[in-house]
């Protein structure tokens, strides 16, 4: 996917070192969040996964999510929308069944994950907008981001995004998995968008190098009713006809603090472009529920 080939990224930022620690909330946004995401993948698609902490100050708890996907394997997810606060400027988790490390190792350059947890492994993934029963399963991380590409504007908030390498080791049960691959992470602060918007971003890598991440406007609309991404089309930036084929499922079910259920369809997809260009990422998709 040359450049200009699929997409571009949305216009370029220089973050300040500064940037990637916390910020002082505003105390004006109710919903005021700040999230650090963090997503790998294979370039062939066959395994993938994310980590994402979003801090809420003004309601006193913090949210983290991490799955893993891939060929041949269930879902393994972790959702936690009920922890303590990680106390300032630390990013380190500590909970039941929980240990989580995300440390900043060079600004802007590096960062290290660190998980230990208990997941639950779900053979259908639209039952993590149910119950989320499944079978109790490790899931260990020591994954590092190396950035290998420019900053991006990031379509909520302020924040950026930025395209990265990502190697190191996944752990699920009994397995140890010495990854190598792409990816990108993210951080965003502001008015957290779970309210009544809908929305789909995207981003990714082309098999030539090429990196876009960005909103795709329209493309909630490949949402079924069992609130899964199915096969379509997307329009990235003003490039239309991006054909988006979701291999590996792992939604999340968002219960707000203010108590707003949503659910939230991320998916490890494929993507070509009208002239051939191929390349692999995550997007995700909300639809918030209808009114009564």
């Amino acid at each position: 996917m040359g450049a200009g080939r699929l997409v571009t990224t949305l216009a370029p930022v220089e973050p300040r070192p500064a940037d990637e620690g916390r910020h002082l909330p505003d105390p004006g946004v109710p919903g005021w969040e700040e999230s650090w995401h963090f997503d790998f993948h294979t370039g062939d698609g066959g395994l993938g996964g994310y980590v994402r902490l979003g801090l809420w100050p003004q309601w006193g708890v913090a949210w983290f999510w991490a799955a893993l996907v891939g060929d041949g394997r269930p879902l393994v997810s972790v959702v936690d929308h009920e922890l303590r606060l990680p106390r300032a400027p630390q990013l380190d988790l500590r909970a039941e069944g929980l240990w989580s490390s995300l440390t900043c190792e060079t600004p802007l350059v590096h960062w290290s994950v660190g998980l230990e947890a208990f997941g639950v492994a779900l053979d259908d993934p639209r039952e993590a907008y149910r119950r989320v029963r499944g079978d109790l399963t490790a899931l260990g991380l020591d994954l590092e981001w190396e950035t290998v590409g420019a900053a991006a504007d990031h379509p909520h908030p302020d924040g950026y995004h930025l395209p990265c390498l990502v190697h190191g080791e996944v752990l699920v049960g009994s397995e140890v998995i010495t990854f190598d691959g792409w990816g990108g992470r993210s951080h965003a602060w502001g008015d957290g968008q779970w309210g009544d918007e809908s929305w789909c971003t995207t981003t990714g890598r082309g098999d030539d190098g090429t990196t876009w991440h960005g909103d795709a406007p329209g493309a909630v609309a490949l949402l079924g009713a069992d609130g899964l991404a199915g096969p379509g089309r997307l329009a990235v930036q003003g490039k239309a006809g991006i054909a988006v084929e979701p291999v590996h499922h792992a939604p999340v079910k968002v219960v707000a603090p203010d108590g707003r259920t949503n659910r939230l369809a991320r998916s490890l997809c494929r993507y070509v472009a009208p002239d051939g260009g191929r390349g692999t990422g995550w997007s995700e998709w909300r639809r918030p529920p209808a009114s009564p």
